[in-house]
Parts: C-alpha cells; sequence; structure tokens
C-alpha cells in the first residue's frame, strides 16, 4: 500500500505549503497551518460538480436577461425574516454562526416548526386545487411541502425533548440524525424538502475523503456539495457553523464565500438578549440587526430594541450619552458609558467594550489637541449599554460627549442625543440616514439633538430642537450652554 502524502494546510483559507511555517503564506494569519493527510484526486468525471442548468451555458448579451424577483419564504420570526430580507429564498444558502449555547439550534428550531406548519398547508391546498382540477383524489404535488431538520450534534430523542421545553406546537416537521454527506443527500434528494438545516456543517464527512469531520477538507467538500444540491433542487437550506475563539466561523475561508448570507449570532450568555447580524446577503441588505430575547419558551423578537439599549436611571448621572446609530436600514438609540477616574500607575488605561479600542486613543488626542481637555494621567473606561457592538465611526461625538461628562462630573441634559464623526483636524463628519435618526430619536421623546451640520434638517422636527456643529470645540462649547 502506498504511502499517504502529507501536506500542511491553512486553517484559514485551506492554502498548501510543502513544510510548516509560522505564518501562512497566502492570508498572513499566524500559527494556522495544521498537518493534513491529502486526499486522493477525484476522477476524472466530474459529475459531482455538473452544470446547474441541464445544457451548457452560452453566451448572450446581458441585456436580453430577463430579471426577476426571488420569492421570499418567511419563517414566523419577525426579526429573522429582517436579517435575511424578507424570508429564506428559494436555491439559497444561509451560514449561521455563533458562541456555543448562544441559542442557534434554538432559534432554528423555532423556526423550522412555524416553516413546517406553513409549508404543510400551503402544500394541501395546491393538492386539493390540483384534485378538484384533474376530478381525481391523488395528486403528486407533495413536492418541496416538507421541511428537514438534520442534526449531527443531537439524536431525534435530544431534539424532541427541547422542542418539548419550548411548548412548540405540533408540526410536520422531520428529523434526520446523520452526519453522513451521502446518506444526508440521498434523503434530502427523496424528500424533495422546501426548506432544509444542517446542524451543523463541521460535524458531517464525506465517505469520499478520508479526514476527520471538521477539517478543512470535509467542511470545503461538504459544503460545495450541499450548496450545490439547494442550486439544483431549489431547496433553502440553511448551515449551521462553529466559531473559533476569535469569534470567526470555524473552517477555511472558502466557507463563507460560496453561501449567499452569512449570519453571526451575538450576545452575552449571561444576557437574556441576543442579537443576529447579516455580514453578506446577497438577497438583502448587510448589516441588518434582529433582536431577540431569551425565555422559557425560546427567543421571542424584540420590537423595540432602543428599549433595551438605553438605562433606565431614577436620575441624571455624569458619563452617560444617548446615541443615535444606523443598523442596517433601523435606527437604535444606544447608551454610552464613559468612566474617568485618575490613574494609579503610569501608564494610564483605556478600555472599551462594545465600541473600537483603537479609535478611544484617536478622540482622547483630538479632544486634548482641539479643545484643550486633559486626560492624560487618567484611566477611561467605555462601554455600550446591552451588549451591542457598535462598529461605525457615528459614534465618535457620543464617545466625546460621555467622556466629558465623566471626567467634570457633570450628568448631561435630560433628552439629549447626539451622533457624529469626528476628524483627526477637529471637524465633525456627517453619517448617512440621518433624517432617520433624528425622527426616531424624536419618536422616543429626546428634545434636544447635537449633530453635524451636514445632517441638518431642511425641515424642522416636531418636538425636537436639532443643533448643527462643525467642530468638537463648538460642540463642546453647545454642550456647556445646554
Amino acid at each position: 500500500m502506498a504511502r499517504s502524502k502529507t501536506a500542511f494546510v491553512c486553517t484559514e483559507c485551506g492554502a498548501q505549503a510543502v513544510r510548516w511555517q509560522g505564518q501562512c503564506p497566502q492570508c498572513q494569519a499566524w500559527n494556522t497551518l495544521v498537518e493534513t493527510v491529502l486526499e486522493p484526486a477525484a476522477p476524472a468525471a466530474g459529475s459531482r460538480f455538473a452544470a446547474l442548468a441541464g445544457e451548457t451555458s452560452r453566451l448572450q448579451p446581458l441585456s436580453a436577461l430577463e430579471p426577476r424577483e426571488e420569492p421570499r419564504q418567511p419563517t414566523g420570526l419577525d426579526e429573522f425574516d429582517r436579517v435575511l430580507g424578507g424570508g429564506l429564498v428559494g436555491g439559497g444558502v444561509v451560514l449561521i454562526g455563533g458562541d456555543p449555547g448562544i441559542g442557534k439550534s434554538t432559534l432554528l428550531l423555532q423556526a423550522l416548526s412555524n416553516l413546517a406548519g406553513m409549508v404543510a398547508s400551503a402544500g394541501g391546498e395546491r393538492a386539493s386545487r390540483a384534485s378538484a382540477r384533474s376530478g381525481s383524489g391523488s395528486a403528486s404535488g407533495s413536492q418541496g411541502s416538507t421541511v428537514i431538520y438534520v442534526s449531527g450534534e443531537e439524536s431525534g430523542e435530544q431534539v424532541a425533548l427541547r422542542a418539548q421545553r419550548l411548548q412548540l406546537p405540533p408540526s410536520p416537521l422531520q428529523m434526520l440524525a446523520e452526519i453522513n454527506l451521502e446518506r444526508i443527500l440521498h434523503t434530502l434528494r427523496e424528500a424533495r424538502p422546501r426548506v432544509a438545516v444542517i446542524d451543523s456543517i463541521q460535524t458531517v464527512y464525506s465517505e469520499t475523503l478520508q479526514s476527520a469531520p471538521g477539517s478543512v477538507a470535509q467542511v470545503r467538500e461538504c459544503a460545495a456539495q450541499l450548496t450545490r444540491f439547494a442550486k439544483q433542487s431549489g431547496t433553502s437550506l440553511i448551515l449551521v457553523g462553529h466559531v473559533t475563539k476569535d469569534g470567526t466561523l470555524a473552517g477555511p475561508r472558502v466557507l463563507e464565500h460560496i453561501v449567499d448570507t452569512v449570519l453571526y449570532f451575538e450576545g452575552d450568555t449571561h444576557s437574556s438578549f441576543r442579537l443576529i447580524r447579516a455580514f453578506k446577503n446577497r438577497f438583502g441588505a448587510v448589516n441588518e440587526l434582529g433582536v431577540f430575547a431569551m425565555t422559557e419558551r425560546g427567543l421571542r423578537g424584540v420590537s423595540n430594541p432602543s428599549a433595551i439599549f438605553l438605562s433606565q436611571h431614577s436620575q441624571q448621572v455624569a458619563g452617560s450619552c444617548v446615541l443615535i446609530t444606523q443598523e442596517g436600514t433601523r435606527p437604535l438609540l444606544v447608551e454610552i458609558q464613559a468612566l474617568v477616574d485618575a490613574s494609579q500607575s503610569p501608564n494610564p488605561r483605556r478600555l472599551s467594550v462594545g465600541l473600537e479600542q483603537t479609535r478611544l486613543a484617536m478622540l482622547l488626542a483630538v479632544m486634548h489637541r482641539h479643545a484643550g481637555i486633559v486626560c492624560f494621567d487618567q484611566d477611561v473606561f467605555v462601554n455600550a449599554v446591552g451588549g451591542v457592538k457598535i462598529t461605525e465611526p457615528a459614534a465618535d461625538l457620543a464617545i466625546l460627549f460621555a467622556i466629558v461628562s465623566s471626567l467634570r462630573d457633570r450628568p448631561l441634559k435630560r433628552g439629549l442625543a447626539v451622533f457624529g464623526e469626528v476628524g483627526l483636524a477637529g471637524e465633525i463628519r456627517p453619517a448617512p440616514r440621518g433624517q432617520e435618526r433624528l425622527k426616531e430619536a424624536a419618536k422616543l421623546g429626546f428634545d434636544t439633538a447635537i449633530v453635524p451640520r451636514a445632517n441638518a434638517p431642511k425641515h424642522p422636527i416636531e418636538g425636537l430642537n436639532v443643533i448643527a456643529v462643525e467642530r468638537v470645540e463648538e460642540a463642546l462649547e453647545q454642550l456647556r450652554s445646554l
């Protein structure tokens, strides 16, 4: 028997190297090369990756193609549908990742329970109409009228126990506990489901490969085969993915490229709130945010998420400022808290939670240079309430106001909301969708807003006094006068 050949494969991008080295030569990641047994070459027939269409593709002008809107299948969970862009798309592949125990399986079990009932009732109506038209009692309209949950981590009894614990209503949801790719594909081709979930892709293995489940080769091969099946059959496929200690999806980077939608489940396991965010969506907007509350009966959508990101203080406190941020198409009001205290060490600490760490030092330098406020001997801690992660630079002005409020131990005016990006030259840059942000603040009862001058509304907003500023020193001067 010939000796198996080995190579060092990067767990991030799948690149190969003949010998181990500390840094991947392709993606430049450190300590990601793992020795892997090379798989035998695939047969030359190439039938596994045949074209989607029955005939060979031909060259045609783009203007001759007729665009069509993809129909959506709602899941019954409004917040989940918002992140997906309105619902699941036939033939679309969704990859959802998150920390262990965050609630991925719970969310999908709830969504599939709703989908199974809706799909079965729709299939029954179609079968009744077909029987009436044909005049016979038999109908062949069962195609696409099933929903399948494939679990590679739990047995069917464990999933049924979770459904009982969540008090889900009885539904025709089909269950399959299997990790063999060939058997899974055989079952899916026979059942021809409308929606299928693979929980999780790291547990599935193919018999054509010798490596263990979860390896780079297995994940890449299984994901490619399942994606090909979804595109050919029109089944909406949802893949559950594990994450690394850094919070990124485990497996080769190509896993995120071949799917249509990538969702991340976020949130602190010690908190009852969960956030689901879209980082890639070929059928909808990215950076959409869905908010859920974990209850005894599973995840429930939060219709007014701004309420959970605003602390309810009995009286005004120093170091607190309300930011109007934008997540996808949804404006949110988030409380930014800052604590400035005299440092007991020669190197003052700069710590931010839920906000960009690198921008905090930059903002302190801008405040010192252009407003004359010194914090070089102070420890500065900044936090976004509710566990939300804010990456947009429009949070700069709210961070500065919260720091100044804590440094001077003076609470800000009640009913004040701000947003705006701060530049190194001390200018305050505009943020996108400024009108929507201001209208959301007015709807929630805020009466004063400090915004960049370019975001000043052309027409007054009822109940909201908008103060437009251009520079940092001007914004801080307006803050003193309130």
